[in-house]
């Protein structure tokens, strides 16, 4: 048996469909349900923890410490207790603008990660086994919903269909992320045999938004209308994302590749 939360959610979608055998699906909402009620722990064989507030926008700190960081460490304490491995999600977010891999979060979400890391760290030989994976900058299929939230792949791709053309921020040559699919994310995520520890999870090969921007307008003969960067983003924006090297010699999905 594997408890799977954030289930509805882009990635944990992705997860579902690749998981065998009886999976309990549980929304963030639900999380004190299952360590307070739920009575089989001592036949799950495994916890993937997705469930949680990701917008690196919301304001409402103690909205964010509750989900992403009480009910966790709530959730941990039972796989603990009952020697349950865990994998759960944490954000490449927790770098901000550090280029070094600095700990250095920009907004209440990438806080709440550093947090959980934080914890996990300290109780890192309380586990069987867990990892968590600083996830970078993911897309795919099934980001319909994702809204704001949404990647740039998506993002493009949606604008370009609609209006013909790609909204880009003045200075998008500058910024460089670490796109990695959903595919390959939860590939690794599944399948990894590493110890207890904490990963990023990216393909150590950043791209610029020009580059996405440029991709999806050749795939789909659309052209690129420039924009003013947002006031309200400047100094909460991470402008370059690398994943530290952590995956050999695995072959990810480009963004390019991805298009075709």
């Amino acid at each position: 048996m594997i408890i799977l939360t954030g289930h509805k959610g882009f990635i944990g979608r992705n997860f579902l469909k690749n998981l065998e055998g009886e999976v309990i699906k549980v929304d963030k909402e639900l999380i004190d349900w299952l360590v307070d009620e739920f009575d089989q722990w001592d036949k799950v064989d495994m916890v993937i923890h997705q469930g949680a507030i990701s917008s690196t926008v919301e304001t409402d700190l103690n909205k964010i410490h509750r989900y992403n960081v009480d009910l966790t460490v709530k959730l941990f304490q039972k796989c603990i207790e009952y020697g349950i491995p865990v994998k759960y999600a944490s954000s490449a977010s927790v770098y901000g603008n550090s280029t070094e891999r600095n700990i250095n979060p920009l907004n209440y979400y990438a806080l709440s990660k550093v947090q959980i890391d934080y914890w996990v760290e300290d109780h890192i030989k309380d586990f069987s086994l867990i990892q968590g994976f600083r996830y970078f900058n993911v897309y795919g299929d099934g980001e319909d919903d994702k809204g704001d939230q949404a990647s740039p792949v998506s993002k493009f791709a949606n604008q370009v269909k609609e209006t013909g053309k790609i909204k880009l921020f003045t200075g998008s040559k500058n910024f460089y992320r670490d796109f990695i699919c959903v595919d390959d994310l939860v590939n690794i995520v599944l399948n990894n045999t590493k110890e207890s520890g904490i990963y990023d999870l990216g393909t150590s090969d950043p791209v610029s938004f020009w580059y996405v921007a440029d991709c999806v307008k050749r795939k789909y003969n659309g052209d690129i209308d420039w924009i003013e960067f947002p006031k309200h983003l400047k100094g909460k924006y991470q402008g370059y994302t690398k994943a530290f090297e952590e995956w050999g010699d695995y072959k990810f999905m480009t963004v390019e590749d991805y298009l075709k």
